[in-house]
């Protein structure tokens, strides 16, 4: 298990390298996130200003607390949007991820170019997503316990089972169905110990956001303490630093499921990535 957790890390490491030589690839997760926001404002503010909610909190008390039919088709629209927009900039990523892997130096421009020329797979697969995001909502409010237990495991399963996909639908051009298959496959292949690099990556995130924590908290001790300017300052602080570390684990994560794509379907070690590491990030070590 500590070998384990050792490969891990030294996978986050190389990944870090990738975006130090290419930090404009941060430019992916940040323009995501910014969609992100706009897409759920839309959603939001005529949710907020044309529904009557205290009459949609009248109807589900009469009929044992079910969520109105209409809500879960406006929940499946977001999906779709959102999922849109975060499955397109993630294959932008991938996209320039595995040209540098393949020793060339792309621009935001070439990753963009390569998302749009797999937009018909990207919208028919934000579809599946949308779909199974709806199912494992409807699950869960079905029962207030029970629901929610099964919908989170069957949701676990569903994200490991589709770790690959968004490599697969940038580099291999299937429809979601073959993705979701191939995706899997590969994950049997290499019995699922490419979680492991994420696994890594993901706790080296969580020793970085300590400080973070820690300056928000500093900055809530201030203002409660009547120190209005020092403690709004640091609150700022903490809230840029919180989304600089948001943008850089996203690309990571990318980078890094790029690497782990196309170690497992290629066989080859990813310009930057260490052999060793990557063998031992999915058990031949």
């Amino acid at each position: 298990m500590f070998k384990r957790i050792s490969n891990g890390i030294a996978l986050a490491g190389s990944s870090w390298r990738v975006l130090w030589r290419d930090k404009h690839l941060l430019v992916f997760p940040i323009i995501s996130g910014l969609l992100f926001v706009v897409v759920t404002a839309s959603f939001a503010i005529p949710l907020a200003t044309i529904v009557d909610w205290s009459q949609v909190r009248q109807t589900m008390k009469a009929n044992n607390g079910q969520v109105p039919v209409w809500i879960y088709g406006v929940v499946f629209a977001f999906y779709i949007c959102t999922y849109c927009v975060g499955i397109f900039c993630n294959a932008a990523l991938v996209s320039c991820a595995l040209l540098r892997f393949h020793g060339e130096n792309p621009t935001v421009a070439d990753g963009f170019r390569a998302a749009a020329a797999r937009f018909p797979q990207i919208v028919a697969w934000a579809l599946v997503s949308a779909t199974v995001g709806v199912i494992l909502k409807a699950i869960e409010n079905a029962h207030e316990k029970i629901g929610s237990i099964i919908a989170m495991i069957l949701g676990a399963a569903w994200s490991v089972m589709t770790f690959f996909v968004v490599p697969v639908l940038v580099v291999e051009q299937v429809g979601p169905v073959e993705a979701v298959r191939r995706s899997a496959a590969l994950l049997r292949k290499t019995w699922g110990e490419a979680l492991v690099g994420r696994i890594g990556l993901e706790f080296v995130m969580f020793l970085l956001a300590i400080p973070i924590l820690m300056l928000f908290g500093a900055g809530v001790y201030l203002l409660a303490a009547g120190m209005t300017v020092p403690g709004a300052v640091l609150l700022i602080a903490a809230m840029v630093a919180f989304l600089v570390h948001l943008a850089i684990s996203a690309a990571l994560q990318t980078i890094l499921l790029a690497a782990l794509y196309q170690y497992a379907a290629d066989n080859r070690v990813p310009e930057g990535f260490e052999r060793q590491a990557m063998e031992g990030a999915f058990g031949h070590a």
